[in-house]
């Protein structure tokens, strides 16, 4: 079993507390095997919400899945409790943002989509449904009377 951070890196514009909302949020990852070394062609996608059972009775997992490749039973589990926003002081820098419990198989690809929410960084006025598949996102705040972004979002996968 090993644990692997997903650090998520972006510019902030008047905005913090970046983070995914509510515990059906979609993870989209590319996995791949660590027994044969198959990489995922398809953006597979996990959540909170998710709860398989693992072969023997060792608890649960939010995904199980065969490798098509090998038939060797791998299994990814989202650590809730690991999940952290990013906020405005951590603008332009890698920071975890959520851990994963892996199993015979590791992320290698994040694909961030709908989902993701924050709060604008003066005013506190709630985003939501923020969609960073384009790896840029701005809005505007009425409160503050300026514009807010999210932008060059990057990611990374590092052994925790």
């Amino acid at each position: 079993m090993v644990k692997i951070g997903l650090q998520f890196k972006a510019m902030l514009e008047n905005i913090t507390n970046v983070r995914p909302f509510g515990d059906d949020f979609r993870w989209f990852l590319k996995l791949k095997c660590g027994n044969c070394g198959e990489v995922s062609d398809k953006w597979q996608y996990i959540t909170l919400m998710d709860s398989v059972p693992l072969k023997g009775g060792r608890g649960s997992a939010s995904m199980v899945q065969k490798c098509k490749l090998c038939s060797r039973e791998n299994s990814i589990d989202i650590l809730k409790d690991t999940m952290k926003p990013y906020h405005a002081e951590d603008s332009e820098r890698f920071k975890t943002i959520v851990q994963f419990e892996c199993r015979g198989l590791e992320p290698v690809d994040f694909q961030p989509q709908a989902g993701f929410a924050a709060e604008g960084a003066e005013t506190g006025t709630p985003f939501t449904e923020i969609n960073l598949q384009e790896r840029d996102w701005n809005d505007y705040d009425e409160k503050a009377k300026e514009s807010v972004g999210i932008y060059e979002v990057d990611h990374q996968f590092i052994k925790c």
